[in-house]
């Protein structure tokens, strides 16, 4: 059986762009497309933002990769910055949301051992979670999707209903050690968790001598309309996972931790060749110059303001193809009445990008650099493809 170069893991639409300026993106056709998607939530600067150009371009004509063998100033000075901005007292390096969260697993199972009780090793999750794409990472989300065919499946997790702090509550056993959960599901359907369940889990992680993970790898940096999105409910995880947004389209992943959360992690019991090498953490430095400019996420806040206006006034003008909106800041996903896929591939089609997720749901994740301009493109895209599905529909049944 022929197996392309390029391994087949992908359902990929058929369009490959040549470059990209601020929100946009152009295929080889010459062909422009309003970027809703950000790389999954990666561009939060948009395509070649200037600042980040100037940087990447800098440090590549100076000093590509060292290794951790060394010290690396940019790595030093960006960790300064996340504990500066964040719960946090130290950071450890990767290259990638699911690496970040497995940092993190296995800080909370160090933790408990150094503590004398290498019993204590189980997670609480939530039911359509994702967490990324190892074994350890897909045992924690949970989704048989994604766990169908990679038996046996790794132990030590256990799944309860999402914002029910009740049942959390009652999945503790001696055995539990954390308490995993992402403050907005993406990969799920974009769900928001409310203030008063992540300020619960805290109390419940508290009494019971649980640390609380907080996977911010998609909804951080920003995409909220704060830093991190927990800062909403004004709660502190011990231990946050961060990627995407962090290096603007460059591969970083970063795992923060509070100092005793993250003590039992000495040297030589984790590490990364290429995380936090010179490359990644200047531009990494760059995004958190702009994002932390003043006025920024005021900005974010206002125009994420308008597009959730525009975007309830649609689903209540098309009943028939959308059922709701929800998210947070500029991380929205649209239920949908029609198929999801369906949507997305015909917004394609018209020139806008979004993306797929869980529950029939289509995600808007645009980068934060976005205007109103562009969000009344979206929505002239949005409603003409409305337009045509309800007409079909209509078509159809009569």
């Amino acid at each position: 059986m022929a197996v392309p170069a390029v391994m087949p893991t992908y359902a990929r639409a058929d369009v490959a762009f040549e470059r990209g300026e601020g929100a946009y993106l152009y295929d080889r056709d010459g062909g422009r497309f309003l970027d809703f998607a950000a790389g999954i939530a990666v561009n939060v600067l948009g395509h070649c933002h200037p600042h980040l150009v100037e940087i990447l371009r800098a440090q590549a004509g100076k000093l590509w990769h060292t290794s951790n063998l060394y010290r690396i100033p940019e790595q030093e000075r960006l960790a300064e910055r996340l504990v500066a901005n964040s719960f946090a007292d130290t950071v450890f390096f990767a290259n990638s949301g699911a690496e970040a969260v497995e940092c993190g697993l296995k800080m909370v199972r160090r933790h408990f051992d150094e503590a004398g009780e290498p019993g204590r090793y189980r997670v609480i999750c939530c039911e359509g979670a994702f967490h990324g794409r190892t074994l350890a990472a897909i045992a924690a989300g949970g989704q048989e999707k994604h766990l169908a065919g990679f038996d046996p499946v790794v132990e030590g997790f256990d799944q309860v209903a999402f914002g029910n702090l009740d049942e959390t509550r009652a999945a503790i056993t001696p055995e539990t050690a954390a308490i995993l959960v992402e403050p907005v599901q993406g990969e799920g359907g974009i769900k928001p968790a409310s203030a008063e369940y992540l300020k619960g889990l805290r109390q419940t992680a508290d009494e019971f001598g649980l640390l609380l993970f907080f996977d911010e790898v998609q909804c951080g940096m920003g995409r909220t309309g704060k830093l991190f999105a927990h800062e909403w409910a004004g709660v502190a995880p011990d231990v946050m996972a961060l990627a995407k947004g962090l290096g603007g389209g460059f591969p970083i992943g970063a795992c923060l931790a509070t100092g005793k959360a993250a003590a039992a992690l000495t040297t030589g019991s984790h590490g990364s060749t290429f995380g936090g090498n010179p490359l990644a953490m200047s531009v990494a430095n760059g995004v958190l110059d702009v994002i932390l400019s003043d006025g920024f996420l005021g900005r974010v806040n206002a125009v994420a303001r308008y597009l959730r206006r525009r975007l309830e006034a649609l689903v209540k003008a098309q009943p028939k193809v959308l059922l709701e909106v929800r998210g947070a800041g500029l991380m929205v996903g649209i239920v949908c009445v029609v198929d999801n896929r369906g949507l997305v591939a015909r917004l394609l089609d018209e020139g806008l990008l979004s993306v797929a997720a869980g529950g029939n749901v289509v995600r808007l994740m645009p980068p934060l650099i976005i205007e109103e301009r562009h969000v009344d493109e979206a929505l002239e895209i949005l409603d003409r493809c409305c337009r045509q599905l309800a007409a079909e529909a209509a078509e159809k049944t009569g």
